[in-house]
């Protein structure tokens, strides 16, 4: 984590958000106060990739009953 004080982040921010997209944060304070923090911003998902998913899906079992009804049992049971 990189700290900076104010004037320094105006003069290097170009520098700062280089950090930052490398994945390190930044703090920025004000008269020793942080004030405050860059982080990266979340990266998008990655899609899923359905044709492995339908194969994982097709090696578990069946239930015997639908799941909303077993859902609703589990409620009412309080579980």
């Amino acid at each position: 984590m990189v700290t900076v004080n104010l004037a320094q982040a105006k003069a290097h921010l170009s520098e700062l958000l280089d950090k930052v997209e490398a994945g390190e944060d930044v703090v920025i304070t004000r008269r020793g106060r942080a004030v405050a923090h860059i982080s990266p911003a979340s990266r998008p998902k990655k899609p899923l990739r359905l044709r492995e998913l339908a194969e994982f899906r097709a090696t578990m079992p069946r239930l015997r009953r639908p799941s909303a009804e077993l859902l609703r049992e589990a409620r009412d049971e309080g579980l």
